[in-house]
């Protein structure tokens, strides 16, 4: 049985406002959906074939091992890869202004893999591989930095001067990120970045949501006061402070100074 749709072709009399009303494309359940039961190295080739084009220039700025990378074929992009444990900081890169299509950016995002000791990382029984995929003690060393869940937020700002500059303009920053409790307090990483990347021109314009397969287990729980956070995000951006109008994300008013005072007052 066909389930295609008739194709519709518009009179030539009719405006451009009454052909984008009318039934186009295709019926299909084919598509790329937001959440997923899987791994990164099964979501993120997701996110770039509908955010990205092929042979589009990726700057991936925290490489480590390539997990991202690992079921996508090498031809489909000119990968730039860089990684802070190879030397390489993503607040310094050696990359022409405006010179790429899309950066790709995955800091350490829970609090604990901040701290200046091997000893007092995070990262014990099944959270062990994040210790040795993300953590980097040796940022937190001599510096006088900002603690616990504010290191996040600092390491995740930190990135966009550079981004701003070796992005072209439209260009797509793909970031993963997950929430976390810290000091006993909710936090909401994936929405806070929303906040504050718009603020700097960046369109939020898709996110992926990533749940794990296994299922967490923690050392020492006395009483459970939070759900265990077992899901992560892709947050796409879009740049668009090149241009007159942005065009934002529900969060805008919100934000805006001239509503209220600033005060949070309407």
């Amino acid at each position: 049985m066909n389930d295609m749709l008739p194709l519709i072709v518009p009179d030539e009399d009719e405006s451009p406002a009454v052909r984008r009303r009318q039934a186009r494309g295709v019926s299909t359940s084919n598509v790329v959906v937001s959440a997923h039961l899987a791994d990164n190295a099964e979501v993120f080739p997701q996110v770039l074939a509908l955010h990205v084009e092929k042979g589009a220039t990726v700057a991936d700025l925290t490489y480590g091992k390539g997990v991202f990378w690992k079921r996508i074929p090498t031809e489909d992009y000119v990968l730039l890869a860089s990684d802070l444990k190879v030397g390489q900081c993503w607040t310094e890169l050696p990359y022409e202004n405006q010179s790429v299509d899309a950066v790709v950016f995955d800091p350490p995002y829970m609090e604990g893999l901040y701290r200046t000791t091997k000893a007092a990382l995070a990262g014990s029984g099944t959270h062990a591989a994040f210790q040795e995929a993300y953590s980097n003690s040796s940022l937190q060393k001599g510096k006088k930095v900002r603690k616990y869940h504010d290191a996040v937020l600092e390491a995740y700002l930190s990135v966009i001067p550079e981004v701003k500059r070796i992005l072209r303009p439209g260009g797509r920053f793909i970031v993963k990120c997950q929430d976390e409790v810290s000091a006993n307090r909710q936090k909401l990483t994936h929405v806070e970045l929303i906040w504050a990347y718009e603020k700097q021109g960046f369109y939020c314009k898709d996110l992926f949501v990533v749940v794990r397969r296994n299922a967490p287990v923690i050392s020492r729980l006395l009483k459970q006061e939070h759900a265990r956070k077992n899901h992560s995000y892709f947050l796409v951006f879009q740049r668009q402070d090149h241009r007159p109008r942005l065009d934002y994300s529900n969060f805008s008013g919100w934000l805006r100074d001239d509503i209220g005072g600033g005060d949070g007052t309407s």
